[in-house]
């Protein structure tokens, strides 16, 4: 099964998000608008080239992503 988020990593994963798929469309990053961390998730608000906005959350806990159409 393909990930629903495509990311660069670094020292950890989920460094940096280059794409996601939404309602089965691959959409590419633009960019990173926003991103923080909580104890057990990183969150990241995006851009996609399209013009959509979108939050992504990283459970780390359960190694799964989220994606919120804003």
């Amino acid at each position: 099964m393909n990930e629903p988020v495509e990311c660069l990593s670094g020292f950890t994963y989920a460094d940096k998000p280059i794409a996601l798929t939404w309602e089965g469309r691959r959409l590419e990053i633009l960019a990173i608008t926003a991103e923080w961390r909580n104890p057990d998730e990183r969150h990241f608000r995006v851009r996609t080239t399209n013009r959509l906005d979108f939050e992504l959350t990283f459970g780390e806990a359960d190694n799964e992503w989220q994606i919120t159409q804003l």
